[in-house]
Order: structure tokens, then sequence, then C-alpha cells
């Protein structure tokens, strides 16, 4: 669906129930957060009540570093630790801005709310999978979970959950 409307992935083939076949690229030790609704470390970070819609999405970028705890950090810091270049950041914000755009409408036609989702870029593409671990992914009348806060919160069977996310896919 990504490719289709004109944002490259690293994806070049599916091989199998469980395997893909995809391009070599290098990694920005970046992790890019969108958020659509108020939940989760953005709540804990700032003191924000959960479920709020917000008017515009908020862009987040983490660097990838386990010693210093993957820190948010802003573009700035990012061409400082040359960890990416002010055009390359530029180019994955406009990619993730519209990766969004095309998840909400995805997941609206399925009757889920798509509350955020995490990303990570490879050299100018997509390199990540997009699903209900990377998501988190609302019902749009209930505000259900259908994503790993299910695990994280254990409010349900995650694997029930993630079929149940697969049915609607399947459904639509």
């Amino acid at each position: 669906m990504l490719e289709e409307a004109g944002i490259k992935t690293h994806m070049i083939k599916k091989l199998n129930e469980r395997d893909i076949l995809v391009k070599k690229v290098d990694i920005f030790p970046l992790e890019v957060i969108i958020r659509n609704i108020t939940t989760g470390s953005f709540c804990k970070r700032l003191g924000a009540p959960e479920g709020v819609v917000l008017d515009e999405p908020i862009f987040e970028m983490s660097y990838k570093n386990d010693e210093y705890g993957d820190p948010l950090i802003n573009d700035d810091h990012a061409v400082a630790l040359k960890l990416a270049t002010r055009e390359e950041l530029a180019y994955i914000k406009e990619t993730t801005l519209k990766i969004n755009e095309l998840l909400k409408e995805f997941f609206l036609s399925m009757n889920l709310k798509l509350v955020d989702f995490k990303i990570e870029f490879g050299t100018i593409l997509l390199a990540d999978e997009i699903s209900p671990d990377s998501c988190r992914l609302w019902d749009v009348d209930t505000n259900q979970k259908y994503d790993k806060d299910v695990f994280r919160q254990d409010i349900g069977d995650l694997i029930e959950t993630y079929k149940a996310v697969l049915a609607r896919m399947q459904n639509k």
C-alpha cells in the first residue's frame, strides 16, 4: 500500500507467511514517532491526560542508543551528532507525515483509530514494519485497544487481539 502511494520501502517481496525479502540498508540511529492521540510515554513525560485527539500530529525522534536510554532529540541534536543531515531529516519528517495520513485512512476503514506509531528509516527509505506491534490502534466507537498495550497493560490476549486486527483487514 505504501509503495503504491510513492513511499519507498525496504521490502522487495513476501516470501511466505513469515518471511520477506528486503533491501539491505544502513539504518539511521533514529526512531521516529508520530502521535495523533495522547497516550503512553507522552502522557508520562508531560503529565497529559490520555486520549486527547491532537489538532495536528506530533513528530518526535529518539536517538537509538541503549546506553543513554533512547533519549528524545531534535533536528539540531541529530545534525550535531552526525546521525543525519538536515536534508535527510526533512525527508524523514515529510515521509513520516505522509505515512501517517495513509495509515490513518487505512485503519479508519477498519473502524480503528491510529493513535501513534514508531518507525525507522534506512538511507532514504522506510526500513521498518508497520503492525499492531509498532502502532497503537483503538476501536473508533469503544476505544478498545488493539495493539501491544494489551500485553503491556495485561488487559487481554495479545495474539487474539492481533488476529482481530487481521480479521478487520481481511474484511476490508
